[in-house]
C-alpha cells in the first residue's frame, strides 16, 4: 500500500483521500494477490504484470478503468449504479457512494479473461 499512499497523498481534499484510500484497502483485502503500482500518474492494480484495474483523479470524480472488454460486460449495473461512462472508463462523483461489489465483479472478470496473458493490455 506504500505506492498507494504515495499517490494518495497528493490529493489535497482528505475526504477525496479517504474515501479512495477505503476503496484501495478493499480492493487489496478482496483480492490480496493483486500488485498496486503507479503507471503515467495513475494507480492500478495488475496481475501477472498485466493491467487489471485503474483509478484516476479529477476533481468532480474519479474515474474506474477495467478496459473496454470489461466495460462492456457491466454497462446495465453502471447505469442502474447512477455512474456515467465512456467506451473506457466510468466516473463515480465524490458525493456518490463507491458500488464495490461491481468494481469486485470487473477485478474478477478480468482475471479470470485475462489469466494467460502475457502482456499488460488486452
Amino acid at each position: 500500500m506504500d505506492t498507494l499512499a504515495e499517490f494518495l497523498e497528493k490529493i489535497a481534499d482528505e475526504d477525496k483521500q479517504t474515501k479512495l484510500r477505503h476503496l484501495f484497502a478493499d480492493i487489496l483485502h478482496e483480492y490480496p494477490d493483486l500488485l498496486p503500482v503507479i503507471k503515467w500518474g495513475q494507480p492500478m492494480f495488475t496481475s501477472h504484470q498485466t493491467f487489471i484495474l485503474g483509478i484516476s483523479v479529477s476533481k468532480e470524480h474519479f474515474s474506474v478503468s477495467p478496459e473496454t472488454a470489461c466495460l462492456n460486460q457491466f454497462i446495465p449495473e453502471i447505469e442502474a449504479a447512477g455512474y456515467s461512462y465512456t467506451d473506457n472508463i466510468f466516473r463515480i462523483k465524490w458525493s456518490q457512494a463507491i458500488d464495490t461489489t461491481l468494481i469486485f465483479k470487473m477485478i474478477a472478470f478480468n482475471l479470470e479473461d485475462k489469466a494467460n496473458m502475457t502482456t499488460f493490455w488486452r
